[in-house]
């Protein structure tokens, strides 16, 4: 028996549609499902006049409303499979009779089944299921954007270290040439082409930091950058610990640590001067405006991790070989791909979710509270100080409040005591004047 909600519907067999039934409030009529032999791919594609109507005849229409309801539920978190299946989900979802189907990879809905309150006119099939596809509730999640933030933070001080280590590990120029190299060995060298690509990384940085400013759901785009950009560089200490390269130009002068600080008696060998060298370029970002130098880190080209669409840039400077910029340019954006197809796509990570946590972690724990595409929707100036006034008034009024239960203290014992003995020398004194 598959468990409802962690396996595709197609899949549901008429015991898990009574599960369904129960968990929805209707287990009363299980019975009524069964003998009418409605399986998953039946329960997807039941309308309204199909409960009301025999063979099922449910009598009571406050039932009949609120079950139709969860299963429009059901189709809207279905919809690829409905498409996978032939038919136009938007069609199935509206209740349009079943003319409307698909023909040599089109989509034909008739015209007099169309309204324009339910189908736009001129309104492509993509983007009526891309729009039925979003994302109905987008959570920030800031703790989740927190501990990607600490899952980048780690794996750059990972990345350090090991750039540490195998740049004391590059091969001796003079023993090893460059290795053959068929776009090194027929593009000139461009001296200023490595420290251009840096500067447009920089740029787009800045871009995207705009971006994010007013972007409404900025928490769940910095979620996946920190995700993707940790999962990348993490493989990338991987390739690089595992092998390494000579050095990809004569025009460099790489020599192991060692000997570049001339420490013969092997201090360089202990953690703290290697720590201390992981800081330095950690703090550069290992970028060589920044005063960074290293050598031996090139499977695969962490530049072109981060800026693919300037790869040419990277090979010019003959920085990297051909091999490292593609393989780091396959990987991203292959990486990218995958990660927000999945992320997009409800009934993917539906279909083996017990699967995707043992394969895809990360992926599963920082996306299981998106349930669909996320809408490129921005805010204006106006909006966004409306809610950074709003946020400033709500955390001014807690710290205000607990400012002033600081202030309040209860009434001294002293003062108390103080009180009890006056009234006690009024009580005295009238005895006496009495």
């Amino acid at each position: 028996m598959a468990h409802v909600g962690t396996s595709s519907v197609l899949d549901w067999t008429k015991l898990d549609i009574y599960h369904w039934l129960c968990k929805i409030g209707f287990p009363e009529y299980g019975t009524l499902f069964e003998q009418n032999s409605i399986d998953g791919s039946a329960l997807l594609f039941l309308t309204e006049n199909d409960l009301r109507n025999p063979p099922l005849s449910i009598e009571k229409l406050g039932h009949i409303k609120k079950l139709y309801h969860e299963i429009h539920i059901l189709q809207l978190d279905n919809i690829p499979l409905i498409a996978k299946l032939g038919y136009d989900p938007y069609c199935v979802i509206n209740n349009i009779p079943n003319e409307c189907r698909r023909e040599i990879g089109n989509y034909f809905c008739p015209a007099e089944h169309v309204t324009p309150d339910i189908y736009p006119l001129g309104m492509d099939i993509d983007d009526r299921t891309e729009n039925l596809s979003r994302s109905k509730k987008l959570k920030p999640e800031v703790w989740k954007t927190v501990i990607s933030l600490v899952y980048l933070f780690v794996v750059t001080w990972i990345t350090a270290f090991v750039m540490v280590i195998v740049h004391n590990r590059v091969p001796d120029m003079k023993k090893y040439p460059p290795l053959p190299d068929i776009f090194l060995d027929n593009v000139p060298h461009i001296p200023w082409a490595f420290a251009m690509c840096e500067f447009t990384g920089t740029l787009m940085l800045i871009i995207w930091i705009a971006v994010l400013i007013f972007h409404k759901h900025r928490f769940i785009l910095l979620r996946r950058f920190f995700a993707l950009s940790g999962t990348v560089f993490l493989l990338r200490c991987v390739t690089m610990l595992i092998t390494s390269l000579s050095v990809p130009g004569t025009h460099l002068q790489c020599n192991p640590m060692v000997e570049e600080l001339q420490l013969d008696n092997g201090s360089y060998h202990s953690v703290w001067v290697k720590a201390r060298h992981a800081y330095f370029i950690w703090r550069g970002a290992g970028m060589s405006v920044q005063g960074v130098r290293t050598c031996g880190d090139y499977m695969f080209s962490g530049h072109t991790a981060a800026l693919t669409i300037l790869n040419f840039f990277i090979t010019e400077s003959h920085e990297h070989y051909s091999i490292d910029v593609f393989i780091a340019f396959y990987i991203t954006s292959r990486l990218f791909l995958y990660y927000h197809t999945l992320a997009n796509n409800q009934a993917l990570m539906q279909r083996d979710s017990n699967r995707t946590r043992i394969w895809f972690p990360l992926f599963s724990f920082f996306e299981s509270e998106v349930d669909g595409i996320v809408p490129n929707e921005f805010e204006t100036v106006g909006s966004l100080a409306q809610n950074m006034i709003r946020w400033l008034r709500r955390h001014w009024r807690i710290w205000y409040r607990l400012s002033m239960r600081r202030e309040i203290t209860p009434i001294p014992e002293k003062s108390q005591n103080s009180e009890s003995v006056n009234r006690q020398y009024f009580r005295d004194r009238n005895k006496k004047e009495s």
